[in-house]
């Protein structure tokens, strides 16, 4: 699959838009400065709206009458059952239950314009649909940064929003931070809080949806609570092999691996394992953002060292694929909690967290 992203016919333009970046697959609009909501849905192709219809199929059978045996065709109404249809095309999108209440798309950017109230504060980067136009995807970054050390170390304030109109999944939006000088996203849910809050699509979801104050909480609860998770994290100086032994421990993808690395069988590991920990390794200890004073040799370089593979080095099919794999609950932010879940614990109770026998 080259990309995923919907094609308007009726415009000729892929539905999607980002601010000054290369658009995925080169396709769709870039921009050169931030839109208002109402710009960036015309920019993404997102300004169509879905309504639920009636669901019917055809029923045929033979019937008696006056005239002997007859075939007919009937339309049979589906019960508690509803197509979703563009309007702008006439397109079926999904099938919903009874209790399914449509999120417009303009009422998922009038979600986000309502957590800072309005005006300048948000700042719209990327939005687009998938497929037919069945799941689109936002992306506006916050006021204000989590600061790391002298100041110098910066990392941007996110809210990544994503919907369906096929009844495949709740609304979600997630707070995803990322760090400036080398575009990590630093997702981690800390042990007292999610970093995500999912609406499911009933008949209560407008209303929640509208409640944005539960997410700005969310992100500014976050926020400060990461702000000093990391800084602390930069003032704990951790080896070399500490750090690769960190590094194995958050990408160990089995059981079998994990025992590997207990008893000291180096041999006996896969082959893609050791090159992918030799690869968050090495990022480790040459990529320019790790050369920092708050990365060189600490706690928070270690954990920039798994996000930063997965964000810098790792290989993907496609722009999609990343995004599944670190912002939608895949592989690499499964694998970034780990590697956060170990730092918590390294900083806790030092290096016998490592221990692996």
């Amino acid at each position: 699959m080259a990309h995923n992203l919907n094609f308007n016919n009726r415009t000729g333009k892929y539905s999607f838009f980002s601010v000054k970046e290369k658009a995925w697959h080169n396709l769709g609009q870039i921009v050169q400065e931030y839109p208002t909501s109402e710009e960036a849905i015309k920019f993404a192709g997102l300004d169509y709206e879905v309504e639920k219809s009636p669901l019917f199929t055809k029923g045929a059978g033979i019937i008696e009458n006056t005239n002997g045996m007859e075939m007919i065709d009937s339309e049979l109404e589906v019960p508690n059952y509803f197509a979703n249809i563009r309007t702008d095309n006439n397109t079926v999108i999904g099938v919903v239950g009874k209790d399914y209440q449509i999120v417009q798309n303009r009422e998922a950017f009038s979600f986000f314009d309502s957590i800072v109230g309005g005006g300048n504060g948000i700042l719209y980067e990327t939005a687009g649909a998938l497929g037919n136009g069945e799941r689109i995807f936002i992306t506006a970054k916050l006021p204000d940064y989590i600061r790391v050390g002298n100041g110098d170390d910066i990392t941007e304030k996110y809210i990544f929003l994503t919907t369906s109109h096929d009844g495949s999944g709740s609304i979600t939006a997630a707070f995803t931070p990322v760090r400036i000088v080398c575009q990590n996203t630093l997702n981690a849910s800390l042990k007292n809080m999610s970093n995500v809050v999912r609406i499911r699509h009933t008949a209560g979801a407008k209303q929640r949806l509208e409640d944005a104050h539960k997410v700005m909480g969310l992100a500014n609860k976050l926020s400060h609570e990461l702000e000093s998770t990391f800084n602390h994290w930069a003032k704990i100086m951790v080896g070399d092999d500490e750090m690769k032994k960190l590094i194995q421990l958050a990408l160990c993808p089995n059981k079998e691996t994990l025992h590997h690395l207990q008893n000291g069988n180096i041999d006996d590991l896969s082959t893609v394992f050791k090159n992918t920990v030799d690869d968050a390794f090495a990022y480790a200890m040459i990529s320019e953002s790790q050369q920092m004073e708050t990365t060189k040799g600490t706690l928070f370089g270690a954990y920039n060292a798994v996000t930063g593979y997965f964000q810098n080095v790792r290989n993907y099919k496609d722009n999609e694929a990343k995004l599944q794999s670190i912002v939608l609950g895949g592989t690499a932010q499964l694998k970034s909690q780990k590697a956060f879940d170990l730092c918590e614990n390294f900083a806790r109770s030092g290096a016998e967290t490592l221990i692996m026998n």
